[in-house]
């Protein structure tokens, strides 16, 4: 979830999966998937930074739970 927060300075987190599309129309508007719409106080850039980083922390945490031993080919152990 990334923190967003509504022109009226009330904060909220979304979900950046259901985002279909930025607008950066002097404000900001998200449109998400089911058509519901949100204006937001950060800059289109702000939001896209927000979910590059959301995204990577997922990917830090699938990275924490292996080994560091790499895996044989074909999913055989020794």
């Amino acid at each position: 979830m990334i923190r967003l927060t509504r022109l009226n300075h009330g904060l909220f987190l979304l979900n950046p999966d259901l985002i279909e599309h930025l607008e950066m129309t002097p404000d900001t508007v998200i449109t998400l998937t089911n058509g519901h719409q949100f204006m937001v106080r950060e800059s289109g850039d702000e939001v896209v930074a927000r979910i590059v980083e959301f995204r990577r922390s997922l990917g830090a945490h699938s990275l924490a739970g292996r080994t560091s031993e790499p895996q044989p080919a074909g999913g055989e152990q020794e």
